[in-house]
């Protein structure tokens, strides 16, 4: 079998590592127990989790152990890693609430049964600690000087930075020498911009236990340019049916720009990379394919296969043209809409969030970039008529990419 090691380079996965040679050796050696940690500050996980998951799946596969740490204890700190302010502070049951969630969804991905996969959450040695007791045991390894060289800590000194997020890595640190005591878990992954914290805990393990411990970090999911993917104008690329719709997140990955195509490919799905670089080598209209793949894909592992039907079911309407379009977004407006909004184009665009507030769908429409049908918006003052609800109502879109079905409750 190939190393896991070898998959995940090959695959672009692997950005830092502390011991590169050694933990490849290992790890094609033997059974490994790793673990990764996400911090439960919202009640869904997001396309920028994607890629740990994925991580977390491939190494499952290749035979070796993974341990999900939810870190409900660690999130009433909050990671100041890329944030230029504290994070909102939570309540415990909030925190818990959202660790729930998660474990929901990470189980598309991930084996749970017969303890192929175990789950762990770090309130568990993190909220009943004795604040001195930690500092004498714990706090005595790190240096506050190589601690603000960490990028996480330096790019945020200007701005001011609180002891209370210090800790953080201190915390961190101690969830991977927890996890190593009662596990044997010897090998810590997550995003790069976790570096400086992961490297924490492994340097712990070996200062404290004198037994290896591994630090490796992952590529963030980025575009070619460098800027982060997942954004959308509805916000975050919700892996959550309900914060963000199967359709809207096919719609997502169908219009990814074409030089992101093959990294998608090989970082968020499953196909062989032979596959993924004959998809990724098309050019011009052709790459279309490798986008409906990807798309597809990545919609199945995330939803299930009936729903990424559906959503490649609508999309195929409204750029196919003639395909059943009954699965596409739809907003059903009551009597009290219809009456408030008067049917004007611009207050529809918002009940569709197709706009994120009046002026915004004003801009749109004098921008040229809205269509009720095939009929294009010029009048920022246009309204539908009555009539046009009815039945099957009619389709609003706005540019390339967004599109919503607007009828009649």
């Amino acid at each position: 079998m190939q190393n896991v090691y070898d998959i995940l380079e090959e695959r672009g996965f692997l950005k830092q590592c502390s011991h590169p040679e050694e933990l490849r050796e290992l790890l094609g050696r033997e059974k490994v127990t790793f673990y990764i940690g996400f911090d439960p500050t919202a009640d869904s996980l997001h396309i920028g989790h994607y890629v740990a998951l994925m991580t977390m799946a491939h190494m499952q596969r290749a035979g070796h152990r993974p341990i999900v740490l939810l870190g409900a204890g660690t999130a009433m700190i909050g990671d100041p890693s890329g944030k230029t302010d504290m994070r909102r502070m939570m309540s415990n049951e909030e925190i818990d609430h959202n660790a729930a969630c998660f474990q929901k969804q990470m189980a598309r991905l991930i084996d749970f049964s017969d303890g192929k996969a175990l789950v762990y959450n770090n309130a568990d040695w993190i909220r009943g600690l004795n604040f001195l007791d930690f500092m004498r045991d714990i706090g005595v390894h790190f240096s506050v000087n190589s601690m603000l060289r960490a990028e996480c800590y330096r790019q945020r000194m200007e701005r001011g930075l609180t002891f209370f997020e210090m800790s953080y890595m201190l915390m961190q640190s101690y969830d991977f020498l927890m996890l190593n005591r009662r596990e044997n878990c010897i090998l810590e992954m997550g995003g790069d911009d976790q570096w400086s914290n992961i490297l924490g805990g492994a340097d712990l393990i070996r200062r404290k236990e004198r037994r290896p411990a591994y630090a490796l970090t992952t590529t963030l999911l980025t575009t070619s340019e460098g800027k982060k993917m997942g954004k959308t104008e509805k916000g975050a690329l919700w892996l959550d049916p309900n914060k963000c719709s199967p359709y809207d997140f096919y719609q997502y990955w169908r219009n990814v720009a074409d030089a992101d195509v093959e990294r998608c490919l090989a970082l968020l799905t499953f196909l062989p990379m032979e596959e993924v670089r004959r998809l990724g080598a098309l050019k011009d209209s052709a790459i279309n394919e490798a986008k409906r793949v990807l798309a597809f894909t990545l919609t199945e592992q995330v939803h299930g296969t009936e729903e990424a039907k559906k959503a490649q079911t609508a999309a195929e309407a409204l750029f196919g043209g003639g395909a059943d379009n009954s699965t596409m977004p739809t907003v059903a407006l009551t009597g009290a809409q219809v009456q408030e909004s008067g049917l004007r184009v611009a207050d529809l665009l918002v009940l569709a969030r197709l706009a994120s507030s009046k002026s915004d769908a004003r801009r749109l429409i004098e921008g040229g970039g809205v269509f009720v049908g095939e009929r294009k918006i010029t009048d920022v003052r246009a309204a539908l008529t009555p009539a046009e609800l009815e039945g099957d109502g009619v389709i609003l879109r706005k540019g390339k990419k967004g599109f919503c079905k607007v009828r009649r409750a």
